[in-house]
């Protein structure tokens, strides 16, 4: 079963692309990613594809980040650092149509690479947004540079460091920015598919222009905080042992931030 699923509406210009493990709460291993990648590149040359959605299958969740039984290979080299998920992202892969998420239950960790790149977030109620990171002993790094574009410091800072401790609800969410229109359960596809029908149905010259316009107005910072992510993480992430027991006696209780 193909883990990311395409369909498009040839009439309205609307792609949607579909996480599609829900079983696995749509969590990212290589083949989800590479198949991401590849989604993203097909759809810059559909010219009849001129705005998408991006969404994830399931009840449960968007997206809960990088599958916990993913082995990702590195290099021996201490200065070369592979992340699968660098490259998930319509933006990483040279997309200028502009994605519009649409969120529906849980969103964590490394799902905000992908709503880092999204032009903007819709949510229903169930939404509910963390960073587990530092609850595994890990640096959220790249995930908190995104972040840090979309919401105030505050936030992004308090959701990085608290881990699993906490969840931002969808209402909190909005409130400070990360969503820009609560819905009601179960309607986010749909009216994130409605934003991307009027985007479809303007000059697509003009909305690409803007995307990469409203990208490179930050393209700055993200890159500097971007460049500094890998020594970070090497310096600060516990030992591969450590993160296991760390994840194997988590806590199951948390906050929901309202």
């Amino acid at each position: 079963m193909s883990r990311v699923r395409v369909e498009a509406d040839r009439d309205s210009g609307v792609a949607v692309v579909t996480l599609n493990r829900p079983g696995r709460l749509n969590a990212v291993d290589l083949a989800m990613a590479g198949e991401l990648a590849a989604a993203w590149g097909e759809l810059r040359f559909d010219d009849s594809v001129r705005a998408i959605v991006l969404t994830g299958a399931g009840e449960r969740a968007f997206c809960t980040g990088i599958d916990r039984d993913t082995v990702v290979p590195q290099p021996t080299s201490p200065y070369a650092q592979d992340d699968p998920l660098l490259a998930i992202g319509p933006k990483a892969n040279d997309l200028w149509k502009p994605v519009v998420a649409a969120v529906h239950g849980m969103a964590c960790g490394g799902a905000f690479y992908l709503l880092g790149e999204a032009e903007f977030v819709v949510a229903d109620t169930t939404a509910a947004f963390f960073d587990p990171h530092t609850t595994f002993g890990m640096v959220s790094a790249y995930e908190s540079v995104l972040m840090a574009q979309r919401m105030p410091y505050g936030e992004v800072a308090r959701m990085a460091l608290m881990g699993t401790a906490e969840r931002i609800s969808a209402r909190r969410a909005y409130e400070v920015g990360l969503v820009s229109e609560l819905v009601a359960e179960g309607e986010a596809l749909r009216a994130a598919t409605a934003c991307a029908t009027v985007l479809a149905g303007y000059p697509a010259e003009a909305v690409q222009g803007t995307v990469r316009a409203l990208w490179a107005a930050s393209e700055a910072a993200r890159a500097q905080g971007f460049a500094q992510a890998p020594h970070l993480i090497a310096l600060g992430n516990a030992p591969d042992e450590r993160q296991a027991r760390l994840f194997a006696g988590r806590s199951r209780e948390y906050r929901l931030r309202e």
